[in-house]
């Protein structure tokens, strides 16, 4: 089954799922040849095991609350909370409750 992703200039709900996050799951958004946006489900409890990619990040919490380690370094981010991280660096996601989140990545070539 392909991958829907959005075209350009069609928008993109992002708002909390609220009552339904329990049943979402983590989807692309959309991928061009430069950027890649994905929202991101994790159930409380799970977690994303460190890995790293080329490019940028950010990561902007919609709902929930999640902890990123990063470079040895552990952050909370809650609700309406964003961060960025620089290409290369060493990351993981654990959800400390239900949460979402919008994650960009630069691609590179």
């Amino acid at each position: 089954m392909a991958i829907t992703h959005a075209s350009p200039a069609t928008p993109i709900d992002v708002r909390p799922f609220g009552e339904r996050l329990a049943g979402e799951r983590t989807k692309a958004l959309f991928k061009s040849e430069h950027l890649q946006v994905t929202r991101l489900v994790l159930k409380s409890g799970e977690r994303l095991a460190p890995h790293k990619v080329a490019g940028e990040i950010t990561v902007l919490c919609v709902e929930g609350e999640i902890e990123l380690s990063a470079d040895e370094r552990r952050v909370r981010l809650a609700a309406g909370h964003m961060l960025y991280l620089a290409a290369g660096c060493m990351h993981g996601v654990a959800a400390l409750s239900d949460a979402s989140a919008v994650v960009t990545i630069a691609l590179r070539s």
